[in-house]
């Protein structure tokens, strides 16, 4: 693992060894104004050497304006080295994310993976930058400040390191709890913006149904345990800060007294005591590092094996060696023994050893109860799940053997629950067609019958659309959704039909959309009014993964099976 997350600083070596550098060389000079304090006071005074306490002085502000361009350098350039390491892991992750199969994202919650591209990321990114730079600061500062202590003299120096092992265990130890107290803390900071974002998202349900005094009281109880959570953080807090200055003080105190009665023994000078309470104020901050450190770093290696773990998943659908691009011809399509089942249904299968055949150019109807299959066999033929038996081919080629993105290329998608993202109309438009002019995106706005609409707009195209779209309405959305398709031009389409719980005009515009841009391609529409499918060319009832029945529609209703139920009971 450690291979892994080193190998994210080649890119940026100049940066990490310019880092360390300058952090090393600031430890070491900042004994340099304790030492020259002692010398300065021991001898130089004495001796009434106004030339060398002159020189004296310029060092130690040589030394001050080092540790200034060192703290520049740090904090710039170390930075900027932690947030290109978030940045390119960010990258992997993301593009890694792209890979991965529906199925990953079937069983993973979205606020987890949001959570591993932002907290996780944001606290290795951290430890990439401060863990390497804080312990080797705190551990050469200690380390060079005792050394020239017990070359001073070595019973004060002694006497100065007896508190330094207590204020490490307790600053660890304790630290880890106010890091404990402060999780708790974000969790119930998160579960109170839950709460907020629900009752505004829901707040027509909420007045709708009366329930304010539920949303009150369900609020309260989450904002009270905020406060509490909080409360338990501060008396943490307090103990900590409260303890670890009383150890800082008698840090100093044990440093004062102990020198001061080795003065009074002729054991040690004032120069020395003077020189030593320096050094005491030099050593504390790597202290302060040194606890931190402990905790940043095993949140940073908690946060690096998530993202690893992410990093390792592999896609369960994949192209296969050698695989080609799909090019349809003439857009025939036949599911050949086609058995499926998901990965929670423990083996039971959802399509159980399936046969139809979708002829080239043809509109083809999927109908059924809801769960018998219809949307599954569509999530099939564009790969997002891999069959377990059986084989899809179009054109005679099973698009197993053909790349995903020549497939997905070449089928175009019109959802029952149409995805628009937080943008503009032309930007959501354009997942259609990257590339496309302003005149191309009119055009398919005219066939997808939403022209007049988009064109009353006072931005136009550049008209946001709110999060899923939430400021179009739901026949606009699959309008736009048709438009998009419309430059997409691809030879196959799948249309969800979604126009059950619309109003007549909006349905009777997405009809008329539809037919005009399925005219030439081949069609496969699952079919949620029945009416709205009467004319196409093949009917399949679907019933438990099975097609039961076959035909057009007057063939069904006139052998009145469950397709002339469905019919009926649609129409009454």
């Amino acid at each position: 693992m450690l291979r892994r997350f080193f190998s994210y600083y080649g890119p940026y070596k100049g940066l990490f060894i310019l880092d360390m550098t300058v952090a090393l060389l600031s430890s070491i000079l900042s004994i340099v104004f304790p030492s020259l304090t002692r010398y300065l006071l021991n001898d130089v005074i004495p001796a009434g050497n106004f030339r060398m306490m002159m020189l004296i002085f310029s060092a130690m502000l040589a030394v001050y304006v080092f540790e200034g361009i060192s703290t520049w350098i740090r904090v710039k350039w170390g930075h900027i080295l932690g947030v290109r390491l978030e940045n390119d892991m960010r990258r992997d992750i993301f593009a890694h994310l792209q890979t991965l199969s529906f199925s990953y994202f079937d069983k993973t919650k979205t606020g987890t993976v949001m959570s591993r591209i932002t907290n996780d990321l944001f606290n290795i990114a951290e430890v990439a930058h401060h863990g390497p730079e804080d312990l080797l600061i705190s551990l050469v500062t200690i380390a060079a400040a005792y050394v020239a202590m017990f070359a001073f003299s070595a019973p004060l120096a002694a006497i100065t390191i007896i508190p330094l092992p207590i204020m490490l265990a307790y600053g660890i130890v304790y630290n880890r709890r106010l890091k404990q107290k402060s999780r708790e803390v974000r969790r119930t900071v998160a579960d109170v913006s839950v709460d907020v974002e629900n009752s505004i998202q829901g707040i027509r349900e909420v007045k709708s149904y009366a329930q304010e005094g539920f949303q009150n009281r369900k609020f309260s109880k989450t904002n009270t345990n905020l406060k509490q959570t909080r409360e338990a953080y501060y008396s943490v807090m307090a103990n900590y800060q409260g303890m670890m200055n009383f150890m800082r003080n008698m840090y100093y105190m044990i440093t004062v007294v102990g020198g001061v009665i080795l003065l009074f023994f002729g054991v040690v000078t004032a120069g020395d005591i003077v020189s030593f309470i320096l050094f005491v104020s030099v050593v504390l901050p790597p202290i302060d590092r040194l606890i931190n450190f402990t905790e940043q770093f095993s949140q940073g290696a908690a946060s690096f094996e998530r993202f690893i773990e992410i990093m390792d998943i592999k896609p369960e659908i994949t192209d296969v060696p050698g695989a080609e691009e799909l090019v349809v011809k003439a857009g025939e399509i036949r599911y050949e023994d086609v058995s499926f089942s998901y990965e929670d249904r423990d083996g039971i299968n959802v399509i159980d050893d399936l046969n139809l055949e979708i002829p080239a150019g043809k509109m083809v109807a999927f109908v059924g109860e809801s769960g018998a299959g219809k949307t599954t066999l569509i999530s099939l033929l564009g790969r997002f799940y891999d069959i377990k038996s059986g084989r899809i081919t179009i054109d005679g080629t099973d698009i197993r053997n053909v790349t995903q993105k020549s497939l997905h290329q070449n089928i175009g998608f019109v959802r029952q629950d149409v995805f628009l993202f937080d943008a503009s109309i032309r930007e959501n438009l354009r997942y259609g067609k990257s590339d496309a002019s302003d005149d191309e995106l009119w055009a398919a706005l005219r066939n997808a019958n939403l022209y007049d609409f988009v064109a009353s707009l006072p931005k136009g195209l550049d008209t946001e659309v709110g999060e899923r779209g939430t400021r179009l309405s739901g026949g606009q959305k699959q309008r736009l959704s048709i438009a998009r398709a419309f430059l997409k031009n691809p030879p196959i389409l799948v249309f969800d039909e979604a126009t059950s719980s619309l109003d007549t005009e909006s349905e009777a515009l997405i009809q008329d959309a539809f037919s005009r841009l399925s005219e030439g391609r081949t069609s496969i529409v699952i079919a949620h009014r029945l009416s709205t499918i009467i004319d196409s060319d093949i009917i399949y009832v679907i019933e438990k993964g099975r097609v039961i029945e076959k035909g057009r529609h007057e063939e069904l209703l006139e052998a009145d099976g469950t397709y002339a139920h469905l019919y009926r009971r649609g129409i009454q």
